[in-house]
């Protein structure tokens, strides 16, 4: 799908959205979907720094939550770079919505990218399961945040991450099925969408904020690619 499909300079993910949705839309279960809540539009984020972090924060609470809690990041530290955020103390960070614990996620992270050690571009060329491992190799990346970042980062086609509350919920709601599924489950079922699990995740999380009339958030500008 090019950007003019999608509407000026717009990206989506993942890469090749439309290829995804013309294959799946042959099943009822999506075909309903994309009739009452029309094609996701969750936009692609840029691969780096920003984006991981901002994913880091996203780890226990709402996405409406973790986007306010970036906003307020990226007010106190301009640009958000690995340098100037090493250089924010710990009362600036629980200012901006930040745990102990994700204060050392996401230092450790900075650290890491600032010494070179982590490197995005690296990251891009890889495939699937080596970007998927690089990523968890990061202290407090575990395999949800990984695999979210694969899909909003990476826009990769084939990632299906079962771990993900909306997403059980979603499928549950969709198939239907007696109770929400849960992450092994889930696992289990996303089989039957490969290559394009990733597009059919994109499709449930529609279903999820159309029931209820929401949208995704708006995240800081610079993240989106």
């Amino acid at each position: 799908m090019t950007r003019e499909e999608l509407g000026g300079t717009t990206l989506y993910a993942p890469h090749r959205l439309g290829d995804g949705l013309a294959a799946l839309a042959e099943e009822p279960v999506f075909a309903a979907i994309l009739a009452q809540a029309g094609p996701p539009r969750f936009r692609r984020r840029r691969n780096g720094f920003a984006t991981l972090l901002h994913i880091i924060l996203e780890q226990q609470v709402s996405i409406d939550a973790a986007a306010a809690m970036h906003r307020r990041l990226s007010d106190t530290c301009r640009p958000l770079t690995p340098e100037g955020f090493l250089a924010l103390d710990d009362a600036t960070l629980r200012a901006c919505g930040f745990s102990r614990q994700k204060m050392g996620y996401a230092r450790n992270l900075a650290e890491k990218v600032a010494t070179g050690s982590f490197d995005f571009g690296r990251l891009a060329e890889a495939d699937d399961v080596a970007a998927e491992t690089a990523l968890r190799s990061l202290k407090g990346i575990g395999r949800w945040s990984a695999e979210v970042y694969l899909i909003f980062a990476l826009g990769r086609a084939d990632v299906w991450p079962a771990a993900d509350l909306g997403l059980q919920v979603a499928v549950g709601e969709q198939l239907p099925l007696a109770a929400r599924p849960n992450e092994l489950e889930l696992r289990i079922l996303g089989e039957a969408w490969r290559p394009w699990r990733t597009v059919a995740a994109c499709l449930f999380w529609q279903s999820y904020l159309h029931k209820r009339n929401r949208t995704p958030p708006v995240l800081a500008a610079e993240l989106y690619a």
